[in-house]
């Protein structure tokens, strides 16, 4: 069925996320009910994960194994955001979308590229006929996953127990792995999926290795576009008069967890050039002046709480 459809499920795919995605965009924009947003994203993953090694047939260990680590991941990730967007209320980022249907089917239509792009390895691989013996890629490839897992797991609980407590009010999480990094948590995804990519290699070849795509737009992705700049404006925004935060922001990486006591003495050029310091996620960072609040316990003065 697989041949009759196409070798390698890419157009199989394609439409099975646009339609998947267009469900819950028809959903958000008729009933104003946007908290669905992220699950539909992750549970699409896992709906193409195991579409493909069903349909495929062929039941390759390999195969098993890269799917159920898609699915554990997909199916952790949708379910913390859903219970947590639940808890939370209305999503902010779209409270300039939900007036706009025009802003809000783009945001559908780049989850749906991100959703089919970032599931190229697993989707090849599952498409494959090839069935080598198991080779020291896919075990390194299973390792990476497992700490990216462990990591963003990690990190997503560690800030939502911290954000869930009264006396962190108007306090940016800088407890667990967040002492070690701004962002665990985008680390952990990012490095998960290189896992994946990795664990994949022993049967990719000719074309089929451009599913490196699928970790390089991800990657991307959360360092330029919708992850990192994003939390990063909007943290400089509420804390950036507060020197304790400055203090945190300069001496924490933005992604790669490192002890402070390392990262902070580290030349600026290092930090931009090997651990992703971009100058452009202290845009929004305010000039230093009198009106600094001196503290550093992590304390804003408007009371607000980091997302």
């Amino acid at each position: 069925m697989g041949t009759v459809i196409d070798s390698h499920f890419l157009g199989l795919t394609a439409i099975v996320t646009v339609g998947y995605q267009l469900l819950f965009f028809i959903v958000t924009a008729l009933l104003k009910f946007d908290k669905v947003t992220d699950f539909a994203g992750s549970t699409n993953f896992v709906i193409i994960a195991i579409l493909t090694l069903v349909l495929k047939g062929s039941w390759h260990f390999r195969q098993i194994v890269l799917t159920l680590l898609v699915v554990i991941w997909g199916l952790r990730l949708g379910l913390f955001l859903l219970m947590r967007i639940l808890q939370w209320g209305e999503d902010r980022r779209f409270d300039e979308m939900r007036a706009s249907l025009g802003k809000l089917a783009v945001f559908w239509i780049f989850q749906a590229v991100w959703v089919w792009t970032v599931s190229l390895p697993v989707t090849v691989v599952n498409s494959s006929n090839k069935n080598p013996s198991l080779q020291a890629e896919d075990i390194i490839g299973w390792i990476i996953w497992s700490v990216g897992f462990l990591v963003e797991a990690t990190a997503d609980q560690q800030k939502l127990t911290f954000k869930n407590s009264p006396e962190n009010r108007g306090k940016w999480c800088n407890v667990g792995l967040w002492q070690y990094s701004r962002h665990p948590n985008y680390f952990g995804e990012i490095f998960l999926w290189w896992g994946i990519f990795v664990a994949s290699t022993p049967v990719l070849e000719g074309a089929e290795w451009l599913v490196i795509l699928g970790p390089i737009f991800l990657t991307l992705l959360l360092l330029f576009i919708s992850g990192i700049p994003l939390l990063e404006e909007s943290a400089d925004k509420k804390f950036g008069n507060v020197a304790g935060y400055r203090l945190y922001k300069r001496k924490t990486s933005p992604l790669i967890l490192l002890p402070p006591a390392v990262y902070g003495n580290l030349p600026s050029w290092f930090k931009t050039t090997f651990l992703f310091e971009f100058p452009f996620y202290s845009r929004s960072l305010p000039q230093e002046g009198s009106n600094w609040y001196r503290t550093s316990k992590g304390e804003s003065s408007d009371g607000l709480k980091m997302h």
